[in-house]
C-alpha cells in the first residue's frame, strides 16, 4: 500500500525510497516486529480467559508436558495478524505473488483455527478429522498452484527446475499441480508436526521464510539471475517483503514463545506458516530447494511416517516416540537442548540451500 507514495516522488526525495524492495522489506520487518510486541500480551491475556484450560496435553506425550497444561493457544494469531498487516502495508499490491502467499497463508490458518478451536471448546486433542483438513488443503493448494503457474514465464510454465543441474527442466505438464499440490499441503502438515516443543517450530520457520526470501528476491531481478546462473520469475521479488514480515512476526511471538512458553503457535500459525513457505517455493519455482532449507521438516514428517508403517507391519517402534523431537526427549535430552540444536541444523541446511544459487 505505501508504495504508491512514489506518485509524490519526483525521483529524489524521501518518497523514492518506497520503490526500493529492500526499503520495504525493512519497514514489513519493524511493522510486524512492533505488532508482536504490542498485541502480544493483550491477545494472550484474551486466549487464557477464553480458553480456561488451554491447549488440551495428550496423555501418551511426554511426561515433561504435563506441566504445560493451562497454556493457551492459538499464538499463531499473532504472527498472521503481524504478517498480513506489514504485507498490506509494504507490498505492492497489484503483484500476483503477493496475493498467491497471502491467500495460501491465510486459508490454512483458518483452517488450523477451526481445528484449535474445536480441541479447546471440547477439550480433546482430536480437533478436526484430519481427512477433513487435508481435503480442505488440498483445494487450497490446488487453486494456489494453478494461479501460480498462470503467472510463471511461458519457459518455466508446468515445469520442475533443478537446483544444481540449472539447464534441467523436467516437463510436468498436467502433474505440475498435483506436485505443487503435494509441496505447500506437505510442508505445512511437516510444520504442524515440528510445532511440538517452545520456540521449535518458530525458529527454523523464520530461517527457512528469510532464506527463501533472499532466493525470491534473487531470481526476481534479471541481473542477479544471469550472475547466478538461475531461471527469473519476474515479480517474486516482492515476496521478499512478505518473509520480512514472518520473520518480524516470528520474533514477537518468539518473545512470548521461549520457555517456558506463555503461548504456543496452535494449529492456526503452523499450518499457516507451513503453507506459507510451500507458496513460495511453488511461485519461485524453488521447490526443491525448500526439501533443503526445510530439511528439519522433512525428518520431523518423516519420522511420523516411518514410525506408523513399521509399526503396522511389525508391530514394533523405530523410535520412542514420533515426531523425532519426542525420541530425544524419551531419551532424556533437555528440551532447551533439543529446540537449539535443531536450530543449528536449519542455519546449517539455510546455508547448504543458499549455496544452490550459484553451485552447477
Amino acid at each position: 500500500m505505501l508504495y504508491w507514495l512514489t506518485l509524490l516522488s519526483d525521483g529524489g526525495d524521501f518518497f523514492n525510497l518506497f520503490r526500493y524492495i529492500t526499503f520495504r522489506a525493512g519497514g514489513a520487518f519493524l511493522t510486524a516486529l512492533v505488532f508482536g510486541f504490542l498485541f502480544g500480551k493483550p491477545l494472550i491475556a484474551v486466549l487464557r480467559k477464553r480458553q480456561g484450560k488451554g491447549q488440551p496435553i495428550r496423555d501418551d506425550g511426554p511426561e515433561s508436558h504435563f506441566i504445560k497444561a493451562g497454556t493457551p493457544t492459538m499464538g499463531g494469531l499473532l504472527i498472521v495478524g503481524a504478517l498480513l498487516t506489514s504485507t498490506l502495508l509494504w507490498a505492492r499490491l497489484d503483484n500476483p505473488f503477493i496475493w498467491i502467499v497471502l491467500f495460501v497463508t491465510m486459508s490454512f490458518a483458518a483452517i488450523g483455527f477451526m481445528d484449535d478451536y474445536a480441541k479447546v471448546s471440547k477439550q480433546t486433542t482430536a480437533g478436526v478429522p484430519g481427512r477433513v483438513r487435508l481435503l480442505l488443503g488440498f483445494v487450497i493448494a490446488a487453486v494456489a498452484a494453478y494461479w501460480a503457474a498462470q503467472h510463471h514465464p511461458e519457459a518455466l510454465h508446468n515445469r520442475l527446475a533443478l537446483p544444481v543441474f540449472k539447464d534441467t527442466l523436467i516437463n510436468l505438464g498436467y502433474l505440475f499441480v498435483p506436485f505443487a499440490i503435494i509441496v505447500i499441503v506437505g510442508a505445512a502438515n511437516a510444520v504442524n508436526l515440528t510445532d511440538g516443543l517452545d520456540g521449535l517450530a518458530i525458529m527454523p520457520v523464520m530461517i527457512a521464510a528469510g532464506t527463501l526470501g533472499v532466493i525470491a528476491y534473487a531470481v526476481g531481478r534479471v541481473d542477479f539471475t544471469e550472475y547466478l546462473d538461475v531461471h527469473y520469475v519476474p515479480g517474486t521479488g516482492e515476496i521478499l517483503i512478505f518473509t520480512a514480515g514472518i520473520f518480524g512476526g516470528g520474533l514477537g511471538f518468539l518473545w512470548y514463545n521461549a520457555p517456558p512458553a506463555a503461548v504456543f503457535m496452535g494449529d492456526t500459525g503452523s499450518l499457516a506458516l507451513g503453507g506459507a513457505l510451500g507458496a513460495i517455493a511453488v511461485s519461485t519455482k524453488h521447490e526443491i530447494v525448500l526439501a533443503i532449507v526445510g530439511g528439519l521438516f522433512v525428518v520431523e514428517a518423516m519420522s511420523v511416517i516411518i514410525q506408523v508403517l513399521y509399526f503396522k507391519r511389525t508391530g514394533k517402534r523405530v523410535f520412542l516416540m514420533a515426531p523425532i523431537h519426542h525420541h530425544y526427549e524419551k531419551k532424556g535430552w533437555a528440551e532447551s537442548t533439543i529446540v537449539i540444536r535443531f536450530w543449528i541444523i536449519s542455519l546449517i541446511l539455510a546455508m547448504i540451500g543458499l549455496a544452490t544459487l550459484k553451485v552447477r
